[in-house]
């Protein structure tokens, strides 16, 4: 069981709560850095084509300002692979984009898109980059990202988190026996196991809880709780209940 789970806090909300009325205000730069002091390992950021939320000045002063990792979201698309080569993110997340969708809906499907993905892994991780595919709790996908040469992968765990805020246990459970197959199945091959996708104070223990996991990337949910109770109390009490989870299934495994 790896002993550490990191938490990685997207601020792209910050900059959508900015677009809606323009301006600067609020920052999601000073919201990065505010997380970093609130405990995040790392900042979480999605340029998205349309650029709804992070813009490439965002990115550019994220890059300049912040002393903890950088995560960069991006579609498998030439212009996103030119930002990530030229501002040399700590990681890359390859993520599934549609201009109609609200939020990223799905995993990608790397087994049908190896030969295209092959080659922005083999780009970035020539620059340095660690990087992770968006994908569902699937033995396919977890031997296509490997056979493509991502040291990552973040697995959606949106379904389980879904079934289980609306009361529906059957699927929760369901979808839960999925993501700990898959991420066991994912660290056997050698992969480094994130997860992320409506995590929420309610779901994250079962999530924290699977030893093979290390990195939980969590966006709305804190940057929604912020609005009542500051985005300190929401990252501290998500840190919280994250150890505690992940203190709790390594007793267990030990007793």
């Amino acid at each position: 069981m790896a002993s550490e789970l990191r938490l990685g806090v997207n601020v792209d909300h910050v900059a959508t709560i900015r677009n809606a009325r323009g301006g600067g205000h609020p920052d999601p730069v000073r919201a990065a850095r505010a997380a970093a002091a609130a405990g995040a390992d790392s900042i979480v950021a999605h340029l998205r084509e349309d650029r709804r939320h992070i813009s490439d000045d965002d990115l550019a002063r994220l890059m300049d300002t912040i002393d903890i990792p950088l995560t960069l979201e991006m579609a498998a698309t030439d212009e996103m692979l030119e930002i990530a080569l030229r501002h040399a993110p700590h990681a890359v997340c390859i993520v599934p984009e549609r201009r109609e969708e609200r939020t990223t809906e799905g995993g990608l499907d790397v087994a049908s898109g190896h030969n295209h993905l092959k080659h922005f892994v083999d780009r970035l991780t020539g620059n340095k980059a660690i990087v992770s595919m968006f994908i569902e709790p699937d033995r396919r996908q977890m031997d296509a990202s490997h056979s493509i040469g991502a040291p990552a992968v973040e697995i959606h765990v949106g379904a389980y988190c879904d079934a289980l805020i609306e009361g529906d246990e059957a699927a929760a459970a369901a979808q839960l026996v999925r993501i700990i197959d898959a991420a066991a199945y994912g660290a056997q091959l050698g992969l480094q196991i994130h997860a992320g996708h409506g995590i929420t104070f309610d779901t994250v223990a079962s999530i924290a809880a699977i030893p093979e996991i290390v990195e939980l990337n969590i966006g709305h949910f804190i940057i929604g709780e912020a609005i009542f109770g500051g985005l300190d109390s929401s990252i501290r009490r998500m840190r919280s209940l994250m150890d505690s989870a992940r203190a709790a299934a390594q007793g267990e495994a030990s007793a």
